[in-house]
């Protein structure tokens, strides 16, 4: 009896401490689901609220070298520059640093893979992962980012 009630003991503590949720910041621009699907159309809203990722080729700004600055499509919060964006040749926007401050990162595990996804700062909406291979010569990281994730703003004159 003494066993059962050791065993039962050391489970109900076990199950305690895995339902420990990580407290996180909350973020500056919070909306309901339903606000954000007024808000966005509806491939906006798979990929930066639901973490979807738009097919490769496929995206506005992939192959785009405009000079300006990117920004999140969900609250506008600057993300990147053009001078950070280099041909990754991957058929995503790709980027070798973001502004400092504007996302934050995640391990993501998901479909049996370790990667970091990369998150806007303001808003929380899914912009894609950073990998370790981007330009040596830089920073050696590529941010491969969604076109639909973000909006472009042109530089003025």
């Amino acid at each position: 009896m003494k066993k059962l009630i050791l065993i039962l003991s050391l489970f109900s503590l076990t199950a305690c401490q895995s339902q420990k949720k990580e407290t996180k910041k909350p973020f500056k621009v919070v909306k309901t689901e339903a606000e954000w699907k007024a808000e966005l159309t509806p491939e906006q809203f798979e990929v930066l609220r639901k973490k979807g990722t738009e097919r490769a080729f496929t995206g506005e700004y992939w192959n785009h070298f405009e000079e300006g600055q990117y920004v999140c499509a969900g609250c506008e919060n600057p993300l990147f520059t053009s001078e950070t964006k280099f041909d990754s040749d991957c058929g995503w926007p790709s980027f070798d640093q973001a502004i400092e401050g504007s996302v934050i990162y995640e391990n993501d595990y998901s479909f049996g893979m370790s990667r970091i996804e990369v998150m806007c700062a303001k808003c929380g909406g899914h912009l894609g992962h950073v990998f370790n291979d981007g330009p040596k010569e830089t920073t050696g990281k590529r941010f491969c980012t969604n076109s639909i994730s973000v909006k472009f703003k042109p530089k003025t004159k």
